[in-house]
């Protein structure tokens, strides 16, 4: 039996072959090594996230959360569920919160999960993947499995704003979240002074409004490099991806050079536990991690 178990909800972008798979392939090598049991909750589905973004509405948002927690509820009663994603936990949580104080959004969104042969009656604990290794097992216990320290290396913990408010992860403050600073220092690495630790990527703005995202995402990378850190590291796909994959549109627009690969905690920690490149997911970079791909191959 394994020390841990939870309702595991991949969310869109973190599922197998989704642009933050390779964020999913490290997080099972990372559980494996930590004995950690992730069930994936069965025929879940997306957390209405991009619904928000198009004004569907309140109860289209919360009824899609809500079936999964009624999944989660059915299939693995009384485990919490864990999201990798910050925009599927943060949605999840909000939905819970409002569910939970509404008893008129309650009934509303029971009557549409009727239509799907599902009733909510239970609301599971919605945590995040950095809540779990933070919460339930900590820094000495992470520490702990470190078998190849990340000496030498300097990397800026960039959190972001989902996984920071309104929530935020326990104890921790809205301005100055250290928490990716201990996990990068549990690896053996050093977490650098980062002053854009809480700055937003842009989020969709990528999309709508590039030039504004892309002023924000050079502000980023810009003081990464200033804090002398070799890499970011993020608990968030879009926080990951924005600032990853802008980097070439920006070095031509302000004639930069950036060129700062971007990870999640997740592969710094496999590869600090022994980890192949492979498990760490390093091949689905965009912009290579050269420094960790040859420490993997040491």
């Amino acid at each position: 039996m394994a020390k841990k178990e939870y309702a595991f909800y991949p969310g869109c972008s973190s599922q197998k072959g989704a642009s933050a798979s390779n964020y999913l392939v490290s997080v099972e090598s990372m559980c494996k090594t930590l004995d950690i049991k992730m069930t994936e909750i069965p025929d879940w589905n997306c957390c209405g996230a991009s619904v928000s973004y198009a004004e569907a509405g309140e109860l289209p948002r919360l009824a899609m959360n809500a079936r999964n927690f009624a999944l989660s509820e059915q299939h693995l009663p009384g485990q919490d569920i864990v999201a990798t994603c910050a925009a599927c936990w943060l949605g999840s949580r909000e939905s819970k919160e409002r569910l939970e104080h509404s008893n008129v959004l309650m009934e509303d969104t029971n009557k549409a999960l009727k239509e799907a042969g599902l009733n909510l009656k239970v609301i599971p604990e919605v945590r995040h993947m950095v809540e779990v290794l933070i919460e339930d097992l900590g820094y000495a216990e992470l520490a702990s499995h470190v078998k190849k320290p990340l000496e030498g290396m300097k990397i800026a913990g960039y959190v972001g704003c989902q996984t920071n408010r309104p929530f935020g992860i326990h104890g921790e403050s809205f301005e100055n979240p250290m928490y990716l600073d201990k996990l990068v220092e549990s690896v053996g690495a050093q977490a650098t002074k980062f002053d854009q630790k809480v700055t937003c990527c842009g989020g969709a703005l990528a999309f709508s409004e590039p030039d504004k995202a892309q002023a924000q995402i050079k502000d980023i990378i810009e003081a990464a490099y200033d804090s002398g850190a070799e890499m970011l590291v993020t608990p968030c796909p879009l926080c990951q991806a924005n600032t990853e994959v802008y980097q070439g549109q920006i070095n031509k627009k302000y004639g930069t050079k950036f060129q700062m690969p971007v990870l999640y905690y997740s592969q710094l920690m496999v590869l600090a536990y022994g980890g192949s490149a492979k498990d760490a997911g390093l091949n689905g970079q965009v912009i290579k991690a050269r420094k960790l791909e040859e420490f993997a191959s040491k």
